[in-house]
């Protein structure tokens, strides 16, 4: 029997009566009280999750941007220090083995943040990528935990914590520091980097420190944020993100699955000098009929789940990737990989829910925006 890994908060998630899953080998809170709950915190308040099961994989040394340069689609070496730039790393082929966030710290280094699933896949291949270059590549994860706070009272929140700790943060900087960037500096005597990237839909930030300050890291926020700050599990983080029309690796994103079709071809940097693992196979891809991932709204209270058929006129056009009851808009939405003919916006489809067709509409991602 494999033994589920458990993140720096394992005890504190317990102590407040948790429900637990497996996600991708950790032992994950998936809920505290109703996943709608929890979901409608986070649009009207605010949530804290933890995220201490990401892979956080450092990558150092005077070749660090040209390394990651080749190892990924995008033209890391010209993000600033201080930024961040979400990015994809492919198979030769093209596909895509993870997608990820990356931050060049204020201190130079990087720090690639990896999907759990794929944590060890891409350890071992920025290890292989960056071998030729002159850099070091270590796995921080065991290390790190990671915070976040999202909703639109994060601010305050973080803003309340930090006020009753001994920081080297700037208030007003973190205050005003701009969607996919960092800072860093001390809190309590250890290191924080904070961000602003988010998975929700929502304002917010994500706190990285070391693994035995995650309890007081938590405590702090919590203390701050009182009944404004409500504990969110892996549930609504699901359907937060899925509002927000952001993809899923292993539902929207694969090694089968190329950039383009996910709509993700703005993300891949073919004006960076040099080559990168995936290049040649997108630049000498042929125009096909490859399925392409739209947004699909309904009526109604029934939803369409991962895998079940898009239909046209009796016809199987496509397959949906992830759906749900919207908790915020109180209709159906679903994101799916369907036909190129029938990806138009504005264009009627059908799902097929266990044998009874429900009439579903192409619409724009993402579904959400918040005001």
């Amino acid at each position: 029997m494999t033994t589920l890994r458990r993140t720096p908060l394992a005890a504190v998630h317990e102590s407040l009566g948790a429900s637990f899953t497996d996600f991708a080998g950790w032992n994950m809170p998936v809920r505290y009280s109703s996943d709608l709950a929890e979901h409608h915190a986070v649009r009207k308040n605010a949530g804290i999750f933890d995220l201490s099961h990401m892979g956080e994989i450092s990558v150092s040394g005077p070749d660090a941007g040209k390394a990651l340069d080749y190892a990924l689609a995008g033209n890391l070496s010209a993000v600033g220090q201080g930024r961040a730039k979400y990015s994809l790393m492919l198979t030769e082929d093209g596909g895509v083995v993870d997608d990820l966030v990356t931050y060049h710290l204020p201190d130079g280094d990087y720090l690639v943040v990896a999907n759990a699933a794929n944590a060890e896949t891409d350890l071992a291949e920025f290890t292989t990528r960056c071998a030729n270059f002159d850099v070091t590549v270590s796995d921080e994860s065991a290390q790190t935990a990671l915070v976040a706070v999202q909703g639109p009272k994060a601010v305050d929140i973080v803003l309340a914590a930090l006020a009753k700790a001994d920081t080297t943060l700037n208030p007003e900087e973190v205050r005003d520091v701009k969607y996919y960037r960092c800072l860093t500096g001390q809190l309590d005597g250890s290191r924080v980097l904070v961000a602003r990237t988010g998975y929700t839909g929502e304002d917010g930030y994500e706190l990285y420190v070391a693994a035995e300050a995650a309890e007081h890291l938590w405590n702090l926020l919590t203390d701050a944020g009182g009944d404004d700050l409500t504990p969110c599990g892996l549930a609504c983080r699901d359907t937060l993100r899925l509002e927000a029309g952001m993809p899923l690796y292993g539902h929207e994103l694969g090694t089968d699955i190329h950039p383009s079709q996910a709509g993700l071809g703005r993300v891949v940097s073919f004006k960076k000098e040099g080559d990168f693992v995936g290049r040649s196979a997108l630049e000498n891809r042929e125009a096909t009929d490859e399925r392409v991932l739209v947004g699909l709204a309904g009526e109604g209270r029934r939803a369409g789940r991962a895998g079940y058929p898009v239909m046209n006129e009796g016809q199987e056009v496509g397959s949906i990737t992830s759906g749900a009851l919207s908790p915020t808009l109180g209709h159906p939405i679903a994101m799916a990989f369907v036909d190129p003919d029938v990806a138009e916006v504005g264009t009627s489809l059908s799902v097929d829910v266990r044998g009874k067709a429900l009439d579903v509409t192409v619409v724009e991602l993402p579904f959400y925006k918040r005001s």
